[in-house]
């Protein structure tokens, strides 16, 4: 997903535009989601890119996704460009920390 959102509109109030934008973005995450993982493939991850226009977007995480709407809203843009696209995810083990296993000298 590629796409400027615009939060000015002469009917709707701008908190209906932004759940409408979150609404969107949502369902837009559920459907990517949804598809087929290709072979040797663990889950579907997502590269995000956000900023007042496509050249000046800044990359975060997808679970950043609602505080960066918020934060466009409170900055009060007219519009902002918001980037989604999906790629493969693999999984990594996490190195355990202190799970060392220690012996007893009696």
């Amino acid at each position: 997903m590629k796409k400027t959102f615009k939060l000015t509109h002469p009917k709707i109030k701008v908190p209906q535009l932004v759940a409408a934008i979150k609404y969107e973005v949502k369902k837009y995450l559920k459907r990517e989601r949804r598809k087929v993982l290709p072979k040797g493939v663990d889950f579907w991850d997502f590269d995000c890119r956000m900023g007042v226009d496509e050249s000046s977007s800044e990359v975060f995480h997808v679970y950043d996704i609602n505080k960066a709407i918020d934060h466009a809203e409170l900055k009060q843009l007219e519009s902002f460009y918001l980037e989604i696209l999906a790629k493969p995810g693999r999984r990594t083990k996490k190195p355990r920390e202190g799970h060392a296993v220690e012996k007893d000298d009696s």
